[in-house]
């Protein structure tokens, strides 16, 4: 394995291991029960998803608009 690959693999690894420290911090020592961890999950989720689709539409939005606006030539038919 080179060197680029055991580092992508170890920052992968450390970005779930500390993902897993902040989920246990949150449930161990602050008392927040498994149930509003998975109720706050989805609302990221789906808001993640909404901001998603909302940068698509804004996309399609754009570039609707250039082909509309923009100015045609006299040899294209």
């Amino acid at each position: 394995m080179n060197r680029a690959r055991r580092r992508y693999y170890r920052t992968i690894f450390l970005g779930l291991a500390a993902m897993a420290t902040l989920v246990w911090a949150a449930v161990d020592q602050f008392g927040l029960s498994w149930r509003d961890m998975s109720e706050l999950l989805l609302a990221t989720l789906a808001v993640t998803a909404v901001v998603i689709l909302l940068a698509g539409l804004s996309v399609l939005l754009w570039v609707g608009l250039r082909r509309v606006l923009r100015p045609r030539r006299e040899d294209e038919p």
